[in-house]
Formats: structure tokens, C-alpha cells, sequence
């Protein structure tokens, strides 16, 4: 099994930004984690981080020949972009969202999210 997690805006400055909200590991920290539980659970994983959206949109349509699943924290995409949206919907593997935070305890402007119905 192949997974592609995909991280989105500003998680390239875990650690550094607002470490009171997201603690101070980093992302390349966080990832080592997630590679290290993977190989034991013999589950093949490659990561995306990138601050545009395009580069996500892109990924996500490619991943259904090379990947059996995604897991994505689109960051602050998940409140508006229907593009990242549509691309899930039309991945044609499966797909989970995550979060560092919960954010139906944050601003209520977090609170909507367009890409978790994919």
C-alpha cells in the first residue's frame, strides 16, 4: 500500500509558528514519525508540503496512479478552496483530512470546512 500525505500552507513552519497552538515539533520531525510508523506497518508513504494551492490540486489528481490513498492537511484551504475540494471528490482513491488542531474549538470562521465532505 501506497499513502501520499499532503500537508498545505504554513506547515513548514511547524515548530517555529504559534508553537502555543501547534506545539514545536517540526514538520520534517512530524513526518519522521508518521515514516517510521508507516514502514512498520509495512504501508509505503511519500510527503508533499507546499503553500500553493495548484501544487496540491495537482497532486491529488495524479495520485490515483501511483497512490492507493491520501491523507491531507490542507491547512487553511479546507475553509474556501473548492478547487482542493473538487480534486478529492475526483481522486478516485481514498482520502482522510486531518488537522493539528480542533478546530470546532478555534474561530468560528475555521469552523466551515469545504474540502472534509470529499
Amino acid at each position: 500500500m501506497r499513502i501520499l500525505v499532503i500537508n498545505g500552507p504554513n506547515l513548514d513552519r511547524l515548530g517555529v509558528r504559534e508553537p502555543e497552538l501547534y506545539g514545536h515539533e517540526t514538520l520534517a520531525a512530524l513526518n519522521a514519525r508518521i515514516a517510521q510508523e508507516a514502514q512498520r506497518l509495512g504501508v509505503e508513504v511519500e510527503f508533499l508540503q507546499t503553500n500553493h494551492e495548484g501544487v496540491i490540486v495537482e497532486a491529488i489528481g495524479g495520485a490515483s496512479a501511483r497512490f492507493d490513498g491520501i491523507i491531507v492537511n490542507p491547512g487553511a484551504y479546507s475553509h474556501y478552496s473548492l478547487a482542493i475540494r473538487d480534486a478529492l471528490a475526483g481522486a478516485g482513491v481514498v482520502s482522510v483530512e486531518v488537522h493539528l488542531t480542533n478546530l470546532f474549538r478555534r474561530e468560528s470562521f475555521r469552523q466551515r470546512l469545504v474540502t472534509a465532505g470529499a
